[in-house]
């Protein structure tokens, strides 16, 4: 998983969180279920009963005399409401196919798709002895891309020699895509196995 997905998952679960909170807070209060279900909140407890309101009467009608008051709160709400809903989308859009330019060509006119060169290095690395489950991903920007590998190992099997034919199987899609080098993060898992008895 990349780095930046990662990030926004976290900071989506945050924002989530803190809506929700909020949101339950609010609906408590506006349905005074507090009093209903016989709790008691905390004497600092923001919304308590139906009656209650997030800004107290005071302050709206000081910042409702304000002539750049409500100019200023619907422009902040109206941009916040377009980022909330461009994060939004790129979350959910379609990724096409990147084109990576193989060096050398005239002014770049021969390139691959990235999921071609996935497919190759998928097929090959599944043939290796020992591997049991293969996934291979060409990953970051064209000018520096790098190989993402996990590979589920046979019991048994030599990470050491499995590294070696990993590393020919890289080389490979490097000197095929004119690249001067592709740097590899390899993760390696051993396949679950029952024990073995002794008779």
């Amino acid at each position: 998983m990349r780095e930046y997905t990662k990030t926004n998952r976290v900071l989506l679960a945050l924002v989530g969180l803190v809506l929700l909170g909020g949101g339950l807070l609010t609906l408590a209060a506006g349905a005074d279920l507090y009093r209903r279900w016989g709790l008691t909140p905390p004497a600092d407890w923001p919304l308590t009963t139906p009656q209650n309101v997030l800004i107290p009467r005071a302050d709206q009608a000081r910042w409702s005399g304000q002539g750049w008051w409500w100019p200023t709160v619907i422009a902040a709400l109206a941009l916040l409401m377009l980022l909330a809903l461009t994060w939004l989308l790129s979350q959910h859009r379609r990724w096409r196919p990147r084109q990576l330019p193989v060096p050398d060509t005239p002014r770049k006119a021969v390139s691959v798709k990235d999921h071609a060169l996935n497919d190759a290095l998928t097929t090959d690395l599944t043939t290796l002895p020992g591997a049991r489950r293969t996934r291979a991903r060409v990953s970051g920007p064209p000018a520096h891309p790098q190989a993402l590998i996990a590979l589920t190992l046979a019991p048994g099997t030599t990470p050491g020699h499995v590294l070696e034919d990993v590393s020919t199987a890289v080389d490979q899609v490097r000197q095929s895509a004119g690249w001067d080098q592709l740097p590899s993060r390899v993760r390696l898992d051993v396949a679950r196995h029952g024990p073995h008895r002794a008779e």
